[in-house]
């Protein structure tokens, strides 16, 4: 049995229901979902520029392809700010 190889996918999401878009397949090759995933947030932060709304990382096994659905994208909460500082 031959283990797999994992590459991070970056991917560029619309709005609604609209599918995601891979953008780029990264070249690193990694042992493991696990390594692959560790490294996904650093990959990541290289793609400043692609013209999406969201970007994301998502790690896929050789030979796969990066599926991904736009409401499957977990987005960061708003921050919270304050109107009137608080006494």
């Amino acid at each position: 049995m031959s283990a797999s190889l994992f590459f991070i996918a970056i991917m560029g999401c619309g709005e609604a229901e609209a599918p995601c878009q891979q953008v780029q397949l990264l070249e690193t090759q990694y042992q493991s979902q696990a390594a692959c995933t560790a490294a996904t947030e650093m990959a990541l932060a290289r793609f400043t520029d692609v013209d999406f709304p969201v970007v994301v990382a998502q790690c896929v096994a050789r030979g796969s392809t990066a599926k991904l659905g736009s409401s499957d994208v977990r987005l960061p909460e708003p921050a919270e700010t304050a109107l009137y500082p608080r006494p």
